[in-house]
């Protein structure tokens, strides 16, 4: 089993992105050569996942600085986008991270403007090919932990839609189905933007896998039914200490893993890990708009004039993670001494 699924790519002197907002009716691309429609594909989620977004970005940084050749602020304007890009998204920390990784490649190389962009170019396509070979990796290492006959709960999607290619939690599904193993996966639709529903069944119907698509608020009758044997998803950002952010409803279904005795397992890259923040408590939540609460598909559901809270994440606290699955590993509490050992392996 190997996905298909392929949330962007480099195509000439163009980036591809699949408008994940049509999923699952239809499957449209955006090419474009200006990154202010990639850093406005991103801030709509058009293109979504930390992973995917990292690249997304990079790759927009390219075409930034193409736009910029001629100009004597070149450097500087190559800048003045990396922030443009880093401010589409707080949460996710890979998107800074990737376009951090191509900064410092700016400010490493003194070669003329037209090769820097070459460079940049090559740099940004190891970013997104890194992060295919690691979400692999992520899954061989993972699938050791789906005993045979597994039943899954996941939620969002965190699978090859949200990364370069191959996905996370669902790379681990799919490495664990690779193996030989049976596994069903319950999919948490994911409000307000049914990312379960529209993209996570998706992805998982198209390959076979047996799927069962849930609503949120079912999860902890799942539980008690004896129904669900682990939790499985990804994460936006994770702190030195353990502590995840990840889209909201993850600290529910953690407090309910808890509460039922069941393994609550998050898988993410490294490229995830923030380990200059201390706590989850340093983490910047995204707040998004009212509309997506009050209604969908461009119907209004909630009387007008409610007042909204739309938070995009939510953090769970390390103590509530069974294990963090990594591209380097399977890691276990203390996060404090173990996450940043990794890094040394």
């Amino acid at each position: 089993m190997s996905s298909g699924v392929c949330s962007l790519r480099w195509e000439g002197d163009a980036l591809v992105i699949l408008d994940q907002t049509r999923l699952p009716d239809e499957v449209s691309y955006i090419t474009t050569a200006d990154y202010r429609v990639v850093a406005g594909a991103i801030k709509d989620l058009k293109v979504r996942g930390a992973p995917a977004i990292g690249a997304a970005a990079a790759f927009a940084l390219v075409l930034g600085a193409r736009e910029a050749l001629g100009s004597p602020r070149f450097r500087e304007r190559v800048r003045e986008v990396a922030a443009e890009l880093t401010a589409t998204r707080p949460t996710a920390v890979n998107l800074r991270w990737a376009v951090s990784r191509l900064l410092e490649c700016l400010s490493e190389n003194q070669a003329c403007d037209r090769d820097l962009v070459d460079r940049l170019a090559l740099e940004a396509r190891a970013v997104f090919q890194e992060d295919v070979e690691g979400n692999r990796r992520l899954g061989r290492y993972g699938q050791t932990l789906v005993p045979q006959g597994s039943r899954i709960l996941t939620h969002c999607n965190a699978g090859a839609l949200a990364t370069s290619g191959y996905g996370t939690a669902l790379g681990v599904v799919r490495a664990a189905v690779e193996a030989g193993k049976k596994v069903t996966v319950y999919a948490g639709e994911t409000r307000p933007l049914l990312q379960g529903a529209r993209l996570t069944v998706w992805e998982l119907v198209s390959e076979g896998v047996e799927t069962f698509l849930v609503t949120d608020s079912m999860a902890g009758w799942l539980m008690a039914k004896g129904m669900v044997d682990l939790v499985l998803l990804g994460a936006d950002r994770i702190a030195g200490n353990g502590d995840v952010a990840n889209k909201i409803g993850t600290y529910s279904l953690a407090v309910l893993a808890a509460a039922h005795g069941m393994p609550f397992y998050v898988a993410a890259p490294v490229s995830t890990l923030d380990l200059s923040l201390a706590s989850g408590a340093e983490i910047p939540i995204e707040e998004r708009a009212e509309s997506e609460v009050t209604g969908f598909g461009g119907r209004r559901t909630a009387p007008a004039g409610v007042r909204v809270f739309n938070p995009a994440f939510d953090v769970t606290p390390a103590r509530l993670v069974t294990a963090i699955i990594t591209d380097r590993g399977v890691v276990y509490p203390p996060y404090g001494t173990s996450l940043p050992g990794i890094f040394g392996a």
